[in-house]
C-alpha cells in the first residue's frame, strides 16, 4: 500500500484589505519598492503564512508543520502550495481554477 502524505492548496486573494496588509514591514528592507502581492508572497516565504492564518494552515498527522513548496503568481490571486514531500497536485483535485476550470466544458 502506497504511503500517503498531507498536502495543502490555500488561494490567497490579491487586491483586497487583507493582501494589502503590512506582513512583511520588518523583513523586507526595501519595502517600497515591492507591490502589495510581493509583500504578502514575501510575508508567506518568511514564514508568517501560519501567523496570518492559523486556523487554516494544516499540519501533518504526527503534528509537524508542512512545507511551503510553491507559490504561483495568477492573476487575481497567490496560490500556495503546502506538503510533507514535494507535491503532486492532480488537476481533477486542485481548487486552483487554472487546473479545472479547462476541464469543465468536457463535462
Amino acid at each position: 500500500m502506497k504511503a500517503r502524505s498531507t498536502q495543502q492548496e490555500i488561494l490567497l486573494l490579491t487586491g483586497t484589505k487583507f493582501s494589502e496588509r503590512e506582513w512583511a514591514e520588518k523583513i523586507v528592507e526595501d519595502k517600497n519598492k515591492l507591490s502589495a502581492t510581493e509583500k504578502l508572497e514575501d510575508a508567506c516565504w518568511n514564514g508568517l503564512l501560519n501567523e496570518m492564518l492559523p486556523e487554516l494552515v494544516q499540519k501533518t498527522k504526527e503534528g509537524k508543520k508542512l512545507f511551503l513548496w510553491h507559490i504561483r503568481h495568477c492573476r487575481a490571486f497567490l496560490g500556495i502550495d503546502l506538503s510533507e514531500a514535494s507535491p503532486l497536485i492532480e488537476r481533477e483535485y486542485s481548487i486552483d481554477p487554472y487546473f479545472f476550470v479547462p476541464g469543465l466544458h468536457l463535462n
